[in-house]
């Protein structure tokens, strides 16, 4: 009988059974079809070089896993480990991930004008959001782990690639999340004007930096219902604002333009901020309960709510104010106080304080766990991997948070600058790559697969490759020195501390598990793709990959199962 690999149903409890000592685990159905799917069997000798991974084959019972061993290997560790994300608190994630709420759109109208912030939240979320949001949910229920888009690259392109996505992803992640304690602070000032001077605001943020990540090292599941709260308080003032604000609003305001006063690189690069990060959630897939299911409907969801955050506050504000110039930091409280009293301003800032706080956790979940996933598939140091008691990355929440306290001296316009510069380099690359795969590799087994044919896809990316290369460009145009000197910084370093790093590894210099990244690549079509639809050659002939890759012989090496390329 020919046996074939499939993906696991994990509508019955699963069982793992180790082949290096013959015991079989039970493990729940609370584990998803991201810690099982299609791979290749191998003996006990075989198991470093493709560690944890599980293959069930057709003409086996239901639930009877053959496994290399889980303990110790990097797949095993996250098929381990309970998951704690549901559909909620992952909405909550990505919507502070994203936005945290309409603070940002004050310097849209005022940099920008009414007219052009309001088509900006209509027309953005068309050609950037939603094709970002799709591309996520297909790739990250493609390879549901938390190396994310480092995963996907890596697939696409080869471990070089993977790394510099990463690694401008991580750089741009941190750099975004040190805007947010400097915002905090800027509320703060009003009441306490000591924090104007050097050395309190820098004590202040240092302080602050460390007691969020703190909240951050106690779980992912405290971080995630902490989420869900932090949005309802965080969104409810505006709308009672919009509520109460409607019956005043002046539509005519909404078309003001003064085409003369249009800063353009820095209304671009404000309206980019509000509405960029849908893949940074990728970095958790490894934690989220059932994510071939949830991503989808969450990334749905917090589009929908992300829009409306903006949208909604924003044209009802644009509609009772007749000034653009007045919108500068905080007049968010200025129109609730307008339109509902001092009790919506207090409140408007109060929630304006909460929403820095749950988007600096939702941004150091995403950069530390991105740490954890590259190392554990070999791109960095081993000790990233290395989890506290409460499950989450130590170090990287560690290396995460100097990194953030290292910019606590930064204004929010530089670093809004220097974040979309490295945001874009990776934000191409993962754009090409999903490109590629469904070119290359069109058998890839896609849980969600973006309901259009490549030829679309690809033509639907277009606005937003050019949007990109855009904010790209236009500072090395207007002679933006910082953004250029900065660019310049990031890719030479990038290209440079990947072969570093490897180089560490092959003299030993530093630990790093025994997956290397080159090994990565041929795992994750092992561990995701169907069989190769030309392996019927390798099936007829019963050589020992072959019987290496379906179980069979006893345990030849394992033979990655790639989809077959076109062309």
């Amino acid at each position: 009988m020919t046996v074939t690999p499939r993906r696991l149903s994990v509508e019955e409890p699963i069982l793992l059974s180790n082949v290096s000592n013959g015991s079989e685990v039970e493990l729940s159905d609370s584990l998803e079809p991201a810690d099982f799917h299609l791979a290749t069997g191998h003996s006990p000798r075989h198991a470093s070089r493709h560690p944890g991974v599980a293959t069930i084959h057709e003409g086996e019972e239901r639930g009877s896993v053959r496994s290399g061993s889980a303990s110790g290997s990097p797949r095993g560790s996250m098929a381990a480990h309970a998951k704690p994300l549901s559909l909620l608190p992952l909405v909550a994630l990505i919507f502070f991930d994203v936005s945290g709420g309409p603070f940002g759109i004050e310097d849209a109208v005022s940099r920008g004008a009414p007219l052009l912030a309001v088509l900006g939240f209509i027309i953005l979320p068309i050609i950037w959001s939603v094709p970002e949001a799709l591309v996520t949910a297909e790739l990250a229920t493609t390879f549901p782990e938390n190396s994310g888009y480092v995963a996907w690259v890596t697939a696409a392109f080869g471990p070089f690639w993977g790394f510099q996505k990463g690694f401008y992803a991580w750089v741009s992640g941190v750099i975004d999340n040190a805007v947010y304690p400097v915002l905090f602070l800027e509320y703060l000032q009003a009441v306490w004007p000591v924090l104007e001077s050097f050395w309190p605001r820098l004590i202040f943020l240092v302080g602050l930096n460390f007691a969020l990540s703190y909240l951050n090292y106690r779980g992912l599941h405290v971080v995630g219902e902490a989420a869900i709260g932090m949005t309802i308080f965080t969104l409810l003032p505006f709308l009672a604002m919009v509520l109460l604000g409607l019956p005043h609003v002046q539509p005519s305001n909404w078309v003001k333009v003064d085409w003369d006063t249009v800063e353009w690189l820095p209304f671009l690069n404000v309206m980019f901020w509000c509405l960029n990060y849908w893949d940074s959630v990728s970095t958790l897939a490894g934690e989220v309960q059932n994510p071939t299911k949830t991503f989808p409907r969450a990334l749905f969801g917090a589009v929908i709510l992300v829009v409306c955050s903006y949208l909604l506050p924003l044209l009802v504000g644009l509609g009772v104010t007749s000034d653009p110039s007045a919108w500068q930091s905080g007049y968010l409280a200025v129109i609730g106080e307008k339109v509902g009293g001092s009790w919506l301003a207090w409140w408007i800032v109060a929630s304006a304080a909460v929403s820095q706080i749950g988007q600096f956790e939702a941004e150091m979940c995403s950069d530390s766990y991105q740490l954890l996933g590259m190392s554990e598939r070999g791109f960095l140091p081993s000790i990233f991997h290395h989890r506290s008691k409460y499950g989450t990355p130590t170090f990287g929440i560690l290396a995460s948070s100097l990194g953030v306290m290292g910019l606590a001296t930064f204004n929010f316009q530089t670093i809004v600058d220097l974040v979309n510069c490295a945001y874009c380099l990776g934000q191409l690359l993962e754009f090409v790559a999903f490109i590629w795969l469904r070119i290359k590799y069109p058998a890839l087994i896609r849980p969600f697969r973006v309901p259009l044919p490549t030829w679309a896809c690809a033509l639907a990316l277009v606005p937003a490759c050019i949007l990109l290369l855009g904010l790209i460009v236009v500072p090395w145009v207007v002679g933006d020195l910082s953004v250029i000197i900065f660019t310049i910084v990031v890719v030479v370093v990038g290209a440079v501390l990947h072969p570093l790093l490897q180089a560490a590894r092959h003299r030993g210099w530093l630990g790093f598990h025994d997956t290397t990244p080159t090994a990565f690549k041929e795992m994750l079509f092992a561990m995701y793709s169907p069989v190769d639809e030309d392996a019927s050659d390798m099936r007829s002939s019963g050589s020992q990959e072959w019987q290496g890759l379906v179980g069979g012989g006893g345990g030849g090496a394992a033979l990655p199962s790639y989809s077959a390329p076109r062309g």
